[in-house]
């Protein structure tokens, strides 16, 4: 999959069906639409886009910076690429692109640069300078410009909505195995390996604390969970704590993973980290004598988990 920063850096000289939107998550609400999207190439006659966009429109035209996304923007590219998507152009959304009109959008846009043949849009979708036009008016566009407009139910994007809604709320409230039934898949974070306090490994849980640079990404509710990562091609379980660490008196949020059969360093490593179960909430203990006799129950409840799984 060739993945574009921008709409003016797209460079295909078949024609193209395209679909919109910010298919967050990328879940099984969304497999119906990205399989309609490549059956629509024809056997490799016309080339598949999906067309986001990024920050998020709400962030710039309501300046509302709480949202919170399911995935950042390369994990976005890492989940659609699996559905076989040709193309996926990540467009900077601003005030200038929002005040194209409609017409401007579609001939500047689908037809002298994105060289569409087919696009495939909720019935629902609004376009244009404050969202003026609708399925109507792309369909009329399409017969004046020479393309085909095809209509996503409103059953499929009531599912879509409907999904998302429910793996956001899921995450939320720590119910991991709901939220990966909805995705097909297990949610994950992704992130780098900074150092810590290394208290961990004073009572016998060292472990690797995550940075995620990316605000926007949802984080499920603090808590410990069962998780697992490939490193350097090997795959490795482990225990995550999301949370503000209270037996340490900390207050900043923290994500740490102690994995349980690792031993070289890590540090500096980009990890992409999937949650597999949820084990407890975070406790304020009375002592790290406390806090590491609970962990060690927490790792034999994993290690059972584990080899369930396997």
């Amino acid at each position: 999959m060739k993945v574009y920063n921008s709409i003016n850096s797209f460079e295909c000289s078949k024609k193209t069906t395209i679909t919109i939107g910010t298919f967050d998550g990328v879940h099984l609400g969304h497999k119906s639409i990205l399989e309609k999207i490549k059956n629509a190439t024809l056997e490799n006659i016309y080339e598949s886009v999906v067309l986001t966009f990024f920050p998020h429109p709400r962030m710039v035209l309501q300046q509302d910076s709480s949202i919170k996304l399911l995935n950042t923007i390369d994990e976005k590219a890492t989940l659609l690429e699996k559905f076989g998507i040709d193309n996926l152009i990540i467009h900077p959304f601003d005030e200038a692109f929002s005040n194209l009109s409609a017409e401007e959008f579609v001939k500047d846009i689908l037809v002298d640069k994105l060289n569409i043949h087919k696009i495939i849009i909720g019935h629902d979708h609004r376009f244009g300078k404050n969202r003026s036009a609708n399925i109507n008016d792309l369909i009329s566009f399409g017969k004046k410009y020479g393309f085909e407009v095809e209509q996503i139910s409103a059953k499929e994007i009531d599912e879509i909505a409907i999904s998302s809604t429910k793996i956001r709320k899921a995450l939320l409230d720590g119910n991991i195995k709901l939220a990966n039934e909805y995705l097909g898949c297990p949610y994950f974070i992704s992130g780098k390996v900074v150092s810590g306090k290394k208290i961990g490994r004073t009572i016998g849980f060292p472990t690797a604390n995550i940075q995620i640079n990316e605000s926007y990404k949802l984080l499920p509710k603090n808590g410990v969970y069962i998780v697992s990562s490939e490193i350097k091609n090997v795959l490795h379980f482990g225990m995550m704590n999301i949370g503000n660490n209270p037996t340490l008196g900390d207050n900043e949020q923290s994500i740490e993973v102690h994995f349980f059969d690792l031993k070289e360093d890590i540090y500096n490593e980009n990890l992409q980290i999937a949650f597999l179960e949820n084990i407890r909430e975070e406790h304020k203990f009375n002592s790290l004598t406390a806090l590491q006799a609970q962990l060690e129950k927490d790792k034999a409840f994993s290690l059972d988990f584990i080899k369930n799984l396997k």
